[in-house]
């Protein structure tokens, strides 16, 4: 059995300029570990494959599209391939966020 804790896992670094860790990543998917701190922001970019958000901590606000809502812990929200999105954290406590990329994407993310 293979464990990893985040707090040990490498630090990825990344376009946003925030805290990334790479906590999976096998042929068929991949899940990402991305903390925000107060004030910062995941600029909007789109991913080539469809990626499902899980809010581990806290409270932000996800953009999908022309979608736009403040969500909170133990939400998941639907992000499919090729649509734009991002995240903000205006509030004053960390978020922290899940990503699972399926299927691993064969190419990066692209900033808009």
């Amino acid at each position: 059995m293979k464990t990893i804790e985040v707090k040990e896992a490498e630090l990825l670094k990344n376009s946003h300029n925030v805290k990334v860790s790479k906590i999976y990543d096998t042929e068929h998917a991949q899940a990402i570990h991305i903390t925000l701190e107060a004030g910062e922001t995941l600029k909007q970019h789109i991913t080539p494959v469809d990626v499902f958000f899980y809010v581990l901590e806290g409270t932000g606000i996800i953009e999908v599209g022309e979608e736009k809502r403040e969500v909170s812990r133990d939400t998941l929200i639907d992000s499919p391939a090729k649509i734009p999105h991002c995240w903000y954290n205006n509030g004053d406590k960390v978020l922290r966020i899940l990503v699972v990329k399926v299927p691993r994407p064969t190419e990066t993310a692209g900033l808009l």
